[in-house]
């Protein structure tokens, strides 16, 4: 089993995915659809929550609300890979490539390198429309690469979450459960406004929800202050870790069914 091999498989599998993704109006349609929508929606709609009182982000509220939904899809873009992993199953064709792998991690992987591509077309449609309606960068070039660089690793453990799911569960049915505990975490963070502006309950779990630190760093990278980095990407790392042991664990459980 030599290491070409495995990164023959990822690169099958990837190519099959990310072909697909484009040829399929049901990938991607909602993969471009949504984030364009909910930038629309939170920094259009919602744009005069910029002038409350004590509202102080230095780049404004449409670049307050694009780093939200940069990151909220980059994760949906992982659960979206997802789907079609529970879809490769369904139909029959994981199985197939699950025998025909030599080293079955490359499956993992594949599908990890898809989901990145789908995040980076969605990434450059939605960073045209946000400039288009004028968003404002303070962050310099060094910034915008630790903006993008947390995204992609939300990516990349959000895609490691679904698959794991989608493994074990081997059907569109599972979708839910992809999908509803990253919404909740996504949305129950600092969204509409900064932490310190939210009272109540909703404050009090924002401060402890670890997509708040990831949220508030790739804000200050945007604004040209950086904050809360080291904890931030401490996060997403360890977020990837431990969603690659997930994965892997569901891989197994695939292996053992088929």
């Amino acid at each position: 089993m030599s290491r070409a091999s495995s990164r023959s498989v990822a690169l099958a599998v990837a190519w099959r995915a990310i072909h697909n993704f484009l040829t399929n109006p049901a990938f991607l349609v909602p993969s471009i659809v949504f984030p364009l929508f909910f930038f629309t929606a939170f920094a259009g709609g919602l744009s005069t929550i910029g002038n409350v009182p004590n509202f102080d982000f230095r780049s404004g509220y449409t670049a307050f609300q694009f780093v939200f939904v940069l990151l909220q899809s980059a994760a949906f873009g992982g659960v979206f890979t997802g789907f079609a992993v529970a879809a490769d199953f369904e139909g029959g064709v994981a199985r197939r490539i699950m025998l025909a792998a030599p080293r079955r991690g490359g499956i993992v992987v594949g599908y990890a390198l898809a989901a990145l591509t789908r995040a980076l077309i969605t990434w450059a449609l939605l960073t045209i429309v946000a400039l288009i309606a004028g968003m404002r960068i303070d962050g310099d070039g060094v910034d915008l690469f630790g903006l993008y660089g947390l995204a992609l690793i939300v990516n990349v453990a959000a895609t490691l979450w679904a698959t794991g799911v989608a493994m074990r569960i081997r059907s569109i049915q599972g979708g839910p459960l992809m999908q509803i505990p990253v919404f909740l975490i996504l949305f129950l963070a600092p969204v509409y406004v900064p932490l310190k502006l939210l009272t109540g309950w909703i404050h009090a779990v924002a401060s402890v929800n670890p997509a708040t630190a990831l949220i508030q760093a790739a804000r200050g990278f945007i604004s040209g202050s950086p904050a809360h980095v080291a904890l931030a990407f401490a996060v997403a790392v360890g977020l990837v870790a431990l969603f690659a042991l997930w994965a892997r664990g569901g891989l197994r459980r695939a292996e053992a069914s088929s």
